[in-house]
């Protein structure tokens, strides 16, 4: 094993296993090793030990070294390459590869050792930590995005006449208290348990009135009057982002309460731990569709009330512009919540709007004024005086402001 490696990949993340000097070499030739980071040893060796009856011995399992790297764009595509084969455990793939002498180019290989990771105790073991890394990720990541906030999230629901969202604050405070003791401890026990047991339900409801708050202000922006219009854009461009980081609180919530909720599974029926895990994936990502539909359908409502923008603009600039700027800075943040929880964007991703430029308004307004009359129009080529503008609202649209 000493210049072979085994990859397993769950599709998002990959754990590189063999002897350190190879791990590291093959990480290095592909640009990832400072990226990846060194699998939990403790927890690694129990699964290394939960498979030692495939091994050669105790000392293949000392010599074991593994590194968990999440796949981006680039290194999905390398892996691809290499071509992981399926596994009979659901959702992970698997190879070896090898580079003998100094051969340049890592190989695909079918013999020498028994491979560690074919046995099913070590797969599911393996494609555990994979997930609780992943949960744990996606864990910090919010909290960071949530800390920059001007205000914490905790003020905003507290801002809130709503007793669903004030329940939420509590809720936050146990389950943040609970991953503290948890970390300190090790373990998840009867006691600690019971104090969060319960908290998947006010989350899901603090997370639907949450989404129905967005709905509002989508509706909103369905407007045709762009005063109105602009109106509901300050206002939504004012109250989306804290309704987002209500979500984003909510959605970290869950996914703390999953490891908590995960260790205590594991600890009472470890043979179960990877189906139960698999079914907690399964539950998140049916958690993210809705959120995805709803601010999809969010992104629609601005890129309609852009296009209304730009087709006033002639007749309204100023609110116009309001409606432009505004949804360029939504479109953002709608962007940067998706990448934070990881949806998947299958629709056009948000790219920055402007108003229409002034050689188009000249030539739009030319045209109109063609169509009016001959002597509007030359008049309208030469500036558009107030009077071209009254002869032409009375002839054009009849647009109000």
């Amino acid at each position: 094993m000493n210049h072979e490696v085994e990859l397993i990949s769950d599709g998002e993340s990959l754990a590189v296993i063999g002897a350190k000097p190879a791990v590291e070499r093959f990480l290095k030739s592909v640009g990832r090793l400072s990226s990846s980071r060194p699998l939990d040893p403790d927890r690694f060796g129990r699964v290394l030990r939960a498979g030692a009856a495939a091994a050669e011995g105790a000392a293949s399992i000392a010599a074991t070294s593994g590194r968990y790297l999440k796949l981006d764009q680039e290194s999905a595509t390398w892996v691809k390459e290499i071509g992981l084969m399926d596994t009979d455990t659901p959702g992970l793939s698997y190879a070896m590869i090898g580079r003998p002498g100094d051969i340049g180019k890592w190989l695909k290989v079918e013999t020498g050792l028994q491979a560690l990771a074919t046995n099913p105790a070590v797969l599911s073991g393996v494609g555990n930590i994979l997930s609780q890394i992943q949960a744990q990720q996606s864990m910090a990541d919010i909290t960071a995005a949530l800390a920059r906030l001007d205000e914490k999230v905790d003020d905003i629901l507290r801002k809130q006449d709503d007793a669903v969202l004030a329940e939420l604050v509590g809720i936050g405070h146990a389950i943040d208290r609970a991953v503290a003791i948890h970390r300190q401890t090790g373990e998840v026990n009867a006691t600690l348990w019971s104090t969060v047991a319960h908290s998947h339900q006010k989350i899901g409801a603090a997370q639907s009135y949450a989404m129905s708050q967005l709905a509002s202000l989508a509706e909103g922006l369905e407007g045709t009057r762009m005063g109105d219009l602009a109106s509901a854009a300050r206002q939504a461009e004012a109250e989306i982002p804290q309704w987002l980081a209500v979500i984003a609180r909510c959605f970290q919530l869950a996914v703390a309460l999953d490891l908590l909720e995960f260790e205590r599974s594991s600890a009472e029926t470890p043979d179960k731990a990877l189906a139960y895990d698999q079914g907690m994936i399964m539950s998140r990502l049916g958690h993210r569709e809705p959120i995805a539909e709803r601010t999809r359908c969010l992104l629609d409502r601005v890129d309609q009330a852009v296009r209304l923008a730009n087709e006033k603009i002639f007749w309204n600039r100023v609110n116009a512009g309001v409606v432009v700027e505004a949804a360029n800075r939504l479109g953002a943040d709608i962007h940067e919540f998706h990448q934070l929880l990881r949806i998947e964007e299958n629709f056009q991703q948000w790219e920055e709007r402007s108003l229409g430029t002034a050689a188009a308004v000249g030539a739009q307004a030319v045209e109109r004024a063609k169509q009016a009359a001959p002597t509007v129009a030359g008049i309208a080529a030469l500036g558009l005086s107030s009077l071209v503008v009254k002869k032409l609202q009375g002839n054009g649209s009849g647009e109000e402001s």
